[in-house]
């Protein structure tokens, strides 16, 4: 078994000497997990990437003029897929670990650092949680963006995904709270015009909006207003705070108008109505997860719906939300949620014959990535290992000391990889993360933008 040279420096020099649209790589010897339903997981598989896109899954592959990876020993996945974070708070990460509750996030967040935040600090914010996605596997990062004060602000975010490298979603909606330029939703026309002219491109385009106008104002409130917007630039919408009894009576109002289904996701969705899940399922509405931030900000129940959505036959997507209290890798949100419906299975029917209803691994490996693409509309894309799909993959190893030996390939990944497992991530064929650094990335330079820009908003007073 040769792991000295499965993702090594020479290796990736080779790559970058060949042109990106004409470059073969072949990844030989791996354990593949697809997380393709027809294909499952093949046992010392050969992977075969040619430009950006996934050629050939099988084994003994041959290419001629291809750089062969010998990937003997480690696990290839597809990159995992985050259904909504707030990047551009990452320069603010685990300032208020404790968050009481969403009050408390709210006002300290929204309606205080975020007013004083200008251009750069979005730029900053927004690539320093992308950059971290990327170490830790996220090779797709819906950002939800809901800082828009100016146009620059959001020129700012995009910029910030687009140098990154990531495969990312700019869902873009105005602040809460504070002055800004009101440009928001009209200048998405704009924003759509300037950088997403293109349906072939590593960023697309969502409306970001909130469920009701209980905290910002009727303005940011999804309805069939904002649902004409989105409906006009032919972009998807993500909503976000969708939680208790408010937007139960919310979610019956857009299916009742007919602005929800496939192309609509709602957020949290903790703490809704049997009615308003039933109209979810019945309009094939999407939904993200949030496992941490539910149960660490306690949001409602405090339980992520894992149960309620399996029970209308929506397979959700999962995310990390707000770096501010939370953790910043997927691997937590697995494990949190396959922990906490499993407690809860199991203690629904503790003390009676009945058999608890658990998810598996698989599960919430699926949500973590196909589901996840699916929920971003970007299920034909990327989520799973299949050929004809981008070249969005992670090179695990496993026979790291915390992984060996290799006994179940999803149940390793899902309960005992993290980031430095990961010893490669390639993005649209393109090599983002190898030899277990994030390629291309000047730390020191990094960390005193972050620094700096951090010191300014702490200590700069709200507007």
């Amino acid at each position: 078994m040769n792991l000295s040279d499965t993702t090594s420096a020479a290796v990736l020099e080779e790559l970058r000497r060949r042109p990106a649209d004409r470059r073969r790589i072949l990844f030989t010897g791996a354990t593949i997990v697809t997380m393709d339903p027809d294909l499952g997981v093949i046992d010392r598989g050969d992977l075969l990437v040619e430009g950006d896109a996934i050629a050939a899954i099988g084994a003994n592959l041959t290419a001629d003029g291809a750089v062969v990876v010998d990937a003997t020993g480690t696990i290839l996945a597809p990159g995992f897929v985050d259904t909504h974070r707030h990047a551009w708070e990452a320069q603010l990460r685990r300032i208020m670990p404790d968050v009481d509750d969403l009050g408390g996030y709210v006002m300290a967040t929204l309606a205080g650092y975020a007013t004083v935040y200008r251009p750069e600090d979005m730029y900053v914010g927004t690539r320093l949680a992308a950059l971290t996605a990327i170490d830790s596997g996220i090779t797709t990062m819906l950002d939800f963006s809901h800082n828009s004060r100016t146009r620059e602000h959001s020129d700012a975010a995009i910029q910030a995904l687009r140098d990154t490298g990531i495969r990312g979603v700019h869902a873009s909606m105005g602040p809460h709270f504070g002055e800004w330029d009101r440009q928001w939703p009209g200048d998405l026309t704009r924003i759509k015009d300037q950088y997403f002219s293109s349906d072939d491109q590593l960023l697309t385009l969502r409306l970001a909006t909130l469920a009701t106008d209980e905290i910002a104002g009727p303005a940011l409130a999804y309805g069939p207003e904002l649902a004409r917007v989105a409906n006009d630039l032919g972009v998807g919408v993500s909503v976000d705070a969708v939680f208790g009894t408010s937007s139960s009576e919310a979610v019956l109002r857009w299916a009742k108008d007919g602005v929800l289904g496939p192309d609509v996701t709602l957020i949290h969705s903790t703490g809704l109505t049997s009615e308003a899940w039933k109209a979810m399922g019945e309009t094939g509405t999407t939904v993200a997860l949030a496992p941490t931030s539910d149960a660490q900000i306690g949001l409602e129940t405090a339980i992520p719906a894992i149960d309620e959505a399996l029970s209308v036959g929506i397979r959700p997507g999962l995310s990390i939300d707000v770096e501010v209290a939370l953790a910043s890798d997927m691997f937590t949100q697995m494990r949190a949620l396959h922990a906490i419906q499993r407690m809860c299975a199991v203690n629904a029917v503790h003390g009676t014959d009945q058999q608890p209803s658990r998810i598996t691994t698989h599960d919430v490996l699926d949500f973590a990535t196909l589901q996840g693409a699916r929920t971003n509309g970007l299920a034909g894309v990327t989520g799973s290992l299949t050929p004809g799909k981008k070249a969005d993959l992670l090179v695990v190893q496993a026979e790291d000391l915390n992984n060996m030996p290799l006994n179940d390939p999803i149940g390793t990944l899902v309960l005992g990889s993290d980031a430095r497992n990961i010893t490669a991530v390639l993005i649209n064929g393109e090599p983002r993360k190898w030899d277990g650094q994030v390629v291309d990335v000047n730390l020191a330079a990094l960390r005193s933008e972050v620094h700096a820009s951090r010191e300014y908003v702490l200590n700069t007073p709200a507007a």
